[in-house]
C-alpha cells in the first residue's frame, strides 16, 4: 500500500490509486530545471541514474527562464511535443 500526502488539506485524507506501472520507460523523458539554486545539480545526478537504468530512453533537457514565474507558453509546446514523460526539478 502506498501514501500519497495532500498538501492542500490533510485533516480529512482522501483515498486515491495509484495508475498501475509497467516498469518500463521509453521515449523521451524531459527533465525541466524551473531555476532554482541547485535544480541543475539534481537534474544532473537524474540525468545519470535515468541514463543507466532506461538506456533506450532518452533524456532532453530543459530550464525555465525563472522560477518566479510560470513556464513560458512556447516551452511548455516545445517539451509537450518533445517528450513522453517529464520530470520538474525543485531544489534549494
Amino acid at each position: 500500500m502506498t501514501t500519497i500526502l495532500d498538501p492542500t488539506d490533510e485533516r480529512v485524507p482522501v483515498a486515491r490509486q495509484i495508475t498501475p506501472r509497467t516498469g518500463d520507460v521509453s521515449g523521451v523523458i524531459g527533465l525541466l530545471d524551473i531555476s532554482k539554486p541547485r535544480g541543475n545539480v539534481l537534474l544532473d545526478e537524474l540525468e545519470r541514474l535515468l541514463a543507466a537504468r532506461y538506456p533506450d530512453a532518452e533524456v532532453r533537457r530543459y530550464a525555465k527562464p525563472t522560477f518566479a514565474k510560470p513556464c513560458p507558453s512556447d516551452l511548455r509546446l516545445k517539451i509537450k511535443a518533445e517528450c513522453d514523460v517529464l520530470v520538474e526539478a525543485l531544489a534549494d
